[in-house]
């Protein structure tokens, strides 16, 4: 069964985006192309335990085990040395890209306390939207009983279009609640 959101890209906003921005190919139609779920865990360095904590969360949330980033390189100020757990990551593609995202839009932003809409600036000049999560609690997958440890999260959506005003446009159409600039 194809996700609910995929099946309203296709009938309802592609359409309205080709005939907004005057799109004669269809294929030319901004759409979504992967979602990049991101967290940092700094405190890392001192407990190896928080890694595998955030792992677990993380790919509850997601669906997909996530990647363990190591650090590049060794900062001494930072106690970190080259190699070092530091982070974690999932790329979503297909279903899973379309169900997150729908689950973002229409369960977990209206959930963040004192929540005012997204930010329109948050775009990276190419048409990819990032969006930060102060705590990774409210994701409904979460089972806050056995929380020890809150995660902040980034949530990376790139999107085939190549500017930020078709972006934009499609973000609104899937119903994420940006700001008025």
């Amino acid at each position: 069964m194809e996700p609910r959101l995929k099946t309203r890209l296709r009938e309802t906003i592609a359409p309205e985006l080709m005939k907004r921005f005057g799109i004669k190919n269809q294929f030319a139609v901004p759409m979504l192309s992967k979602i990049v779920v991101n967290s940092g865990i700094g405190r890392a360095t001192q407990d190896k335990k928080l890694i595998d904590d955030a792992v677990k969360e993380i790919g509850h949330i997601t669906g997909q085990k996530p990647v363990v980033c190591k650090a590049r390189r060794s900062v001494a100020g930072f106690k970190l040395r080259e190699g070092m757990p530091i982070g974690c990551k999932v790329t979503l593609r297909g279903s899973r890209m379309y169900e997150f995202l729908d689950r973002l839009v229409s369960i977990v932003l209206p959930r963040i306390r004192d929540f005012r809409g997204l930010s329109p600036n948050a775009f990276d000049g190419f048409g990819n939207y990032t969006l930060g999560i102060a705590e990774h609690t409210v994701f409904p997958e979460v089972d806050l009983d056995k929380v020890q440890n809150i995660y902040g999260l980034n949530v990376t959506i790139c999107i085939t279009g190549k500017s930020d005003e078709r972006s934009k446009e499609l973000l609104r159409l899937i119903g994420m609640p940006l700001r008025e600039a």
